[in-house]
């Protein structure tokens, strides 16, 4: 392959990494579990290529050792895991998307990631209308997948076993390509923060920004998540403090913890006394849609092997005891915890469950200081603050606000994000430089009139 040719197709490649990270539901659907399987296969082999064609150079003073302690005491699972076979094809299905986030990572650098990122989320709120728009017009009623895994054949299905519900033309809730608006709701608050800062930093032209940021804003008020909105407010928070942050320099940013920490107190109290009024608000049951009765096995399970948990699983498979008919509301069978500090509690005990908080908090923490600390150059003088600084800290935010109601950090989009921001941000914790504000996506035309220096 000529050198010209391979950094289109590794973007390429990444490009497709994280539209199937952040849309594997859409090639379940579309293909089945066997076409997805090779969707898996493909990615793996791709990461291997990308990972032997870059040879990146590991630094063990920059490697985050939490995500290899993670690793080792999931593998180490299997010796006393109540299901060794679900463990092994947990700790497959892991392996996969780990390589794959760290050959991204490690290969194409921080910038790289940004890009695929990017782009793979245009492609996911992009299809994610057009099939919505689709289905209203041509279908007309609720769609099933190409190929479910349950008995299709019965009159009265639950809807959340359709792939789209058909109500773009009603306001939502739209489903998009992912089958799940929680989901669908999620990636576009990603990509309203990724576009939101390359716009800001000059890494978008403008006309280009504002429209994805419009998809974006779009498709959040179509999908009409209280999760996403929730986790919304919480990255404006995450946004206000940073600048703040900025603005007050180290020597008086004490202030701003302890408004932070003040700001939460405040919070928690504020929503233990008006909970009834925001479930009535963002039209909830009393038992956050069966989160509480979930939440309550899982807890159940996790105290009767609190220290090292029952086996890593990731993504709970419904034909393993105990997961059959474990969480199972409206004739909807759920297989995750909803809450992904329980679900590794559950599965890996206390001593999985302070690995998984050290990556997180590891990552927080340099994420934070990455967006507040102001860069400077090789020579040691201040230089002004980028806006692709804030992506790691308010992304993670957002991860972080989602873990709490849904597991999605343990699979998929949520992990390999983790991983991205963790072990990018370990990559940079001890360079001078600050992070290069990215290019627009495409170059100036070549008949534009030139600047002329002052």
């Amino acid at each position: 392959m000529t050198l010209g040719r391979r950094p289109v197709l590794e973007s390429a490649f990444a490009t497709f990494v994280f539209f199937t990270a952040f849309a594997g539901q859409f090639w379940r659907n579309l293909l089945g579990w066997w076409g997805f399987g090779a969707v898996v296969a493909v990615v793996l082999v791709g990461s291997v290529w990308l990972w032997a064609a870059r040879r990146p150079r590991l630094s063990w003073r920059r490697t985050p050792k939490s995500t290899l302690f993670l690793l080792g005491i999931a593998t180490l699972s299997l010796a006393w895991s109540h299901y060794p076979g679900g463990t092994a094809l947990g700790l497959a299905i892991l392996f996969v998307t780990t390589i794959a986030a760290l050959s991204l990572t490690l290969s194409l650098g921080w910038h790289g990631v940004l890009r695929a990122a990017g782009s793979a989320l245009k492609w996911v709120l992009a299809l994610s209308l057009l099939f919505e728009l689709w289905v209203a017009v041509f279908v007309r009623e609720p769609l099933l997948p190409n190929f479910p895994d349950f008995d299709a054949s019965t009159g009265d299905l639950p809807m959340a076993f359709y792939w789209s519900r058909a109500m773009l033309f009603d306001g939502g809730p739209i489903e998009g390509i992912v089958g799940n608006r929680n989901l669908l709701g999620m990636a576009a608050l990603i990509a309203a923060i990724l576009f939101a800062a390359l716009l800001a930093s000059g890494g978008m032209r403008r006309a280009q920004g504002i429209g994805w940021l419009v998809v974006s804003g779009l498709i959040l008020l179509l999908t009409r998540s209280a999760t996403v909105a929730l986790v919304g407010v919480l990255v404006l928070a995450a946004y206000g403090f940073a600048m703040w942050a900025r603005r007050v320099g180290p020597e008086r940013r004490r202030t701003v913890y302890v408004t932070a920490a003040a700001a939460l107190v405040a919070s928690v109290a504020l929503v233990g006394l008006l909970w009834n009024a925001l479930l009535g608000l963002f039209g909830k049951s009393e038992d956050l849609t069966g989160r509480l009765d979930i939440w309550d096995s899982v807890i159940g399970l996790a105290a009767e092997r609190p220290v090292l948990g029952w086996g890593y699983i990731g993504y709970w498979q419904p034909w393993v005891d105990p997961f059959d008919g474990l969480a199972v509301r409206n004739g909807v069978e759920y297989l995750q915890a909803h809450n992904a500090w329980l679900d590794v509690w559950m599965q890996l005990g206390v001593v999985g469950l302070l690995a998984f908080a050290s990556i997180v908090v590891g990552a927080l923490w340099r994420s934070w200081f990455l967006a507040v600390d102001r860069p400077r150059d090789e020579r040691g003088h201040p230089v002004g603050f980028s806006a692709i600084s804030l992506i790691p800290l308010l992304v993670l935010v957002a991860l972080i606000g989602q873990s709490l109601a849904e597991s999605r950090l343990l699979i998929e989009s949520g992990w390999i994000l983790l991983l991205a921001i963790a072990w990018g941000t370990k990559q940079r914790q001890w360079s001078p430089e600050p992070l290069p504000t990215m290019p627009p996506t495409r170059s100036p035309r070549r008949w534009a009139r030139p600047e002329v220096p002052r």
